[in-house]
Order: C-alpha cells, then structure tokens, then sequence
C-alpha cells in the first residue's frame, strides 16, 4: 500500500539506472481506484441480470488484476538490488495491511448484524463468524484484497528466491505462469458439474487466481528500464492490444449470454477471454501514467493527496455505498437507469472522500485507513 518514487524521464531517454520516485504510479493508483468505486456503484444500482449493466463490468474487472500487477511491482522494484530480510520483511509489511484488515472486518461484522433483519444469535456464534470471516475474507465483497495481499507478503521472501530466474528467462516465467492462468480460468468458469460454483468460489482470496498478474509485475519490475522504454516508445501497439483485448472480453461476454449463461456470471472477473484485456490494460494505465509524469504533471497535487488517501478509499467506499442506497432507490424509482449510476457515483465519491477526511484525524487513523494521523488543523 505504499508508492514507489522514480524520476522523470523523457520518452526518447532511457529509464534511470537507480530510479527514486515513479510518479506514474500515482496515477495508475488514483485511476485504478476511481474504477474500483465504479463498478462497485454499477453493481449496487443495477440488476444482476442486467446484460448492458454487465458488459460495462466486465472490463472494469481489470481492477483486481492491476492492483495486484502493482503490488507485485512495488515490493520487487524495492528491493530488486538488495536482499530480502524475510524477519524484518515481515514485522514492516504485515501490519501494515493486517491491522486495518482485522480492524474492518470487525466493523463491517458489527455493521451486517446491526442492519440485518436475522436474529443475533449467541455470542459464540458470532465470535465464530467472525474468525470466519477473517479466515475468508468474506466481511464484506472487497475484503478479500487485503487477504490475499497478505499471502502476497507472506509469501515474498519465496518470491525473490526467483529474481535471478525471472531476470535471465522471463519469458519462459511468464509463459508457464499464463498457462496455469488460463488453466485455473477455465476451472473457475467452467467448473466441473460435481464441484460447481460454490467450490471454486473458496478460491477468490487465493493468490493462486492472480498469480499470473504478480509475476508480471514483478518481471517489470525487474527489467524495469526495458519495459519502461519499450511502452513509450510503442504506444501504439498498446493502444490496439487494449482495443483487441476489450473486443474479445465483449465478445465473450455477448457470446456467452447468447448461449445462456446468467449475465452477471458472464461477466466474472476470472473468465479467460478477460485475460488479454487484462494484460493490455495494465501496461495502458502504466502508459498514460507515464505520459502524465512526464508533462508539466496537471492535477499533480490532487493526485499526490489522493494516493494518500487511496487505501483508506478502498476500505470505506462500501459504507459510503450503502448509506447513499436510500438516495439511490430514491433516483432509481422516479428516473431509472443509467441516472441512478450517474448520480450515485459522484455522490459515493465525495461521501467517501468526506469520511475519509474524518478517519484520518482520529487517534485510532493508523488502524482504520491505514496511515498515520493528520493533524485537526493541517491543510489538504
């Protein structure tokens, strides 16, 4: 949850041997994020069995895998030229997702038994739930993010043991990683009869579904400068890599319906034609990002001051979500769609923002978002 710094550079200049700030990155995280609300805000105020509704969620599924590209990123461009102390590794990192992750999976418990209409049970059940929950990640629908960037932690020391590997064959890496990506797609599409949906649905806050997407990033990471270099210098290939990859995923998606399938399972994060889109519009954020750090950086303070507060986004737009639901069955009743998205996307946004800015002055700021806290009378 934190951004690394590389400086600027020019597209017709190599990428700095010893980089010490990345600004793009910024921007991948805010636009990343933006997108995170947007399909959740899509999802809450739409049918599931909305077919125009899921085609636009259907791409907008990329938000896992880019973040997860990104923290894979993060933690092997830190430490590409050092070692890995596994110990100190991770009494610095754990915390920093662990607390938050426990802390919220308790507020998003206390809020499920407080706004549900079922009965409160014993204690001992709901403390069994509970354990549960931070178990699975099942507290709340975003929740499982932080567990598996916990396994990502957890399991980074063995990572690095492969940097020497992935310096000297990446492609080879990548190729066999892809092709267990695309083998564990199929299986959670199209399971077997006898498991069935609810089996592989266990298997969402596994490392094992975004694996591919870590190791790509981690290959970038690790051949930072080519990658850099070779993006800017073929945008255009980007471009229609993004374009091709989002036909396939609509293709897909309609083609699926056609023959039955319930649209939002058509539209599930792990179908294997999501896997081209995907790859083509990770490195197009990345692109646009460095586009934008290479310019006179417009908007450069908004996003500085976004990326800050972009985990503890994450953490509280469902609440925000939810309390604005009354003012979306309100616009849904009286407009319909697309307005009800339209009008509650702005509003989840600044709701968030605002609860944000109040989580972040508390004494307790650290454990609820994150970050340390900002002072009562400190300037945005």
């Amino acid at each position: 949850m934190t951004t690394t710094e590389i400086p600027l550079v020019r597209a017709d200049e190599p990428a700095p041997a010893k980089p010490t700030h990345l600004r793009q990155l910024d921007l991948y995280r805010v636009v990343t994020f933006a997108l995170v609300i947007l399909i959740h805000v899509i999802g809450s105020t739409t049918f599931p069995q909305d077919v125009v509704a899921d085609a636009f969620q259907t791409p907008l599924h990329l938000t896992r895998e880019a973040f997860f590209a990104l923290t894979a990123f993060v933690l092997v461009f830190g430490y590409r030229d050092r070692p890995v102390a596994t110990g100190k590794f991770w009494r610095r990192r754990f915390p920093l997702v662990a607390v938050p992750y426990v802390t919220w999976t308790v507020i998003y418990r206390v809020y499920s038994l407080i706004t549900s209409d079922q009965p409160f049970g014993s204690i001992g059940a709901q403390l069994r739930t509970l354990g549960l929950d931070l178990l699975t990640g099942n507290a709340w629908y975003h929740m499982y993010f932080m567990l598996v960037t916990l396994q990502v932690y957890l399991l980074f020391p063995l990572l690095a043991k492969m940097f020497d590997l992935i310096r000297r064959r990446p492609w080879t890496v990548l190729a066999v990683s892809g092709a267990v990506q695309v083998a564990v797609a199929i299986f959670m599409s199209y399971p077997p009869a006898a498991l069935g949906y609810g089996f592989v649905s266990k298997f969402f806050a596994t490392f094992l579904v975004y694996q591919f997407y870590m190791l790509l990033g981690a290959a970038a990471a690790l051949h930072f400068e080519a990658v850099h270099a070779w993006l800017r210098t073929h945008a255009r290939w980007v471009l229609l890599a993004m374009a091709g990859g989002l036909a396939i995923a609509e293709t897909g998606y309609f083609v699926s319906v056609h023959f039955g399938e319930w649209p939002e399972m058509a539209s599930d994060a792990f179908r294997p034609y999501l896997i081209p889109w995907f790859v083509a519009v990770i490195a197009g954020i990345y692109l646009a990002g460095a586009r934008w750090a290479e310019s006179r950086q417009r908007g450069g303070r908004f996003v500085s001051w976004a990326v800050n507060r972009s985990f503890a986004v994450f953490l509280t737009h469902p609440i925000a979500i939810a309390v604005l639901d009354p003012l979306f069955v309100f616009v849904g009743d009286r407009y319909g769609a697309p307005w009800t998205t339209l009008v509650a996307y702005p509003a989840t946004v600044a709701l968030t923002f605002a609860i944000v800015e109040v989580l972040r002055r508390l004494p307790w700021s650290k454990a609820l978002t994150g970050r340390a806290r900002v002072p009562v009378r400190a300037s945005v």
